[in-house]
């Protein structure tokens, strides 16, 4: 791809191209992979599934051909995901990871409550795992639930280093199925991440192929007259922002996966008639954001980020970045498709859920995109009731480079879907129909407040909190033992899964009401959360925006416990 053409267009014929191939067989046959004592070979579309409490795991390459061109990926045991690893709750496991890459790697077990030592993250909680070096981690299963794990090190999430973590509760299961389905929802490019980081460092929009035009502009003046038009126009001109500026990376280099399998490759998962199916959807993907449903089906949300909730049925959902829903579906005999459209609608990942070999679902049109309303800017009220704003004050480091932008009266509301999912006809689960059925065991009123402001500048490709990039930034300390409520304020026009590693996020309601526990909290454009913490873990952690080009971008801090 030619980084110096700005006009983009979506190779349509590529699209249509997208396979699927399978990945660790061929891989060992090259002589890219050596042998593992738990080695499984994944099928394409099945990913090896390893239960027990001792697991041995490699991190390496292998060849993989999602496009029509062959392509080195970094896998975990030759797979892309690399295999489902079934713990049980209460159990300790140990799990050695062996190194086979030229460049260091590591493994953060994502929303597990582990040491700090054992977190996985470089130049926090240990210092990585060198080439040909094998790092042991062991720690107690605390919890049960859909989890997943990755990569922490450069940018090798996105090339292929992530698996599911499903982990059995000690006693029965609180919903029963009769069968059930890991559900991994993933972004391939064929370009070098590195690449794709410098191309947005450079020109922020690049992957944008939705970008205004005269075109645009003339039917807006048709429609709300050409006063109206241009000074909408001369707006987003003098603040060099986009209305369509929904994703930072899009379909034009991405391939959406399933189980890693693209959508012309159809993963596949069986059910009996009359069976009550449990399907685990995890959002392995390094930038996209994806709203899934199953024409045909309606989904009953039992679980959120490994946390079981009241159940509420919906026909649709929105799943950032690191989050992970499991729904129940009860299908009669036939075929349903697993649809999950890309946030900015230039793509999707898609599987087909059957009774029968052979048998499909037809395929959706993807939603008309939509572009962001002013309320997804400035925090106005509509579609939030007046009342729903709050008042917040800015530090002084926001005002200067790396941000241009600055929320005043945010809107606090949960019910609201996002951009893209309002008033679609569907009924979309928002943030404000989760409701954690275990509650948190400390019920102490937070203590303090820590506010931290989501910012950046788009056009720049500068992303942090509180206008100060990471290597820039000096820790944040919460004192051990200590209930604290952190404020969350997106001062931006895009949406961040916001992950605190090593301590539940007790997402709270706009009057400070627990709602539901979770690993990752999605706040949306010029919107305000908050959500309690109990400093339990001493030791050093990170938090960190999910999206992948952000946190390398400097949306990342050090959190210390002591």
């Amino acid at each position: 791809m030619d980084v110096s053409n700005s006009t983009m267009v979506i190779d349509r014929s590529r699209r249509r191209f997208v396979q699927g191939l399978t990945l660790g067989g061929a891989a060992v046959a090259l002589g890219l992979l050596g042998p593992s004592r738990a080695w499984a070979t994944p099928v394409a579309g099945y990913p090896s599934s390893l239960t027990g409490n001792d697991f041995d795991l490699a991190v390496g390459e292998a060849l993989v051909n999602y496009t029509g061109r062959a392509r080195i990926a970094t896998t975990v045991n030759g797979g892309i995901p690399g295999p489902t690893l079934r713990w049980r709750e209460g159990e300790s496991v140990v799990m050695r990871v062996t190194n086979r890459l030229s460049v260091p790697t590591s493994i953060h077990w994502h929303g597990m409550l582990v040491p700090t030592h054992m977190d996985g993250v470089p130049g926090l909680s240990y210092e990585g795992i060198a080439p040909g070096e094998t790092f042991v981690y062991q720690f107690p299963v605390r919890q049960a639930g859909t989890y997943w794990y990755h990569s922490h090190s450069g940018f090798q999430e996105q090339t292929g280093v992530y698996g599911a973590l499903v982990i059995e509760p000690k006693g029965s299961p609180r919903f029963a199925a009769d069968t059930e389905h890991v559900v991994m929802l993933s972004d391939w490019t064929d370009e070098d991440p590195e690449h794709v980081y410098a191309t947005l460092k450079r020109e922020s929009d690049y992957y944008n192929p939705a970008r205004p035009t005269v075109g645009d502009f003339m039917r807006g003046a048709r429609t709300s007259g050409w006063g109206p038009a241009f000074k909408s126009y001369r707006m987003w001109n003098r603040m060099r922002m986009s209305q369509a500026d929904l994703a930072d990376v899009s379909g034009v280099t991405f391939t959406y996966l399933m189980n890693g399998v693209a959508p012309n490759g159809n993963w596949t998962g069986r059910f009996q008639p009359g069976e009550k199916v449990r399907l685990r959807f995890i959002n392995g993907s390094a930038s996209t954001i994806f709203d899934v449903r199953i024409p045909g089906l309606k989904m009953s949300v039992i679980s959120a980020d490994g946390q079981d909730i009241e159940p509420i049925t919906v026909d649709e959902f929105r799943i950032s970045v690191a989050e992970t829903y499991d729904v129940l579906v009860e299908p009669d005999d036939g075929a349903y498709t697993i649809f999950a459209q890309s946030i900015d609608r230039t793509g999707y990942a898609r599987g087909t859920l059957t009774a029968r070999e052979g048998l499909v679902a037809a395929v959706p049109a993807m939603d008309t995109r939509v572009w962001l309303p002013m309320s997804d800017m400035m925090g106005a009220p509509h579609p939030v009731p007046p009342a729903m704003p709050a008042k917040v004050r800015h530090a002084r480091t926001e005002y200067g480079p790396g941000t241009d932008m600055h929320v005043d009266m945010p809107r606090t509301n949960l019910d609201d879907p996002g951009v893209g999912l309002r008033k679609n006809g569907r009924r979309v689960l928002t943030y404000a129909d989760l409701n954690s059925i275990d509650k948190p065991s400390d019920q102490r009123e937070p203590g303090r407040e820590v506010e931290l402001h989501l910012t950046g500048n788009m056009e720049r490709f500068m992303w942090s909190f509180d206008g100060v990039k990471y290597a820039d930034a000096k820790p944040i300390h919460f004192r051990y033992g200590e209930r604290l409520r952190v404020v969350l304020v997106n001062d931006t026009m895009m949406t961040h899964p916001i992950h605190l590693h090593g301590m539940w996020s007790d997402l709270e309601d706009p009057d400070g009401t627990f709602k539901v526990r979770k690993h990752t909290i999605n706040v949306q454009p010029a919107q305000r959360v908050t959500y309690a913490v109990t400093a339990d873990a001493p030791g050093y952690w990170a938090m960190h925006c999910h999206l992948l080009y952000h946190m390398q971008a400097g949306m990342f801090r050090q959190v210390v416990v002591s």
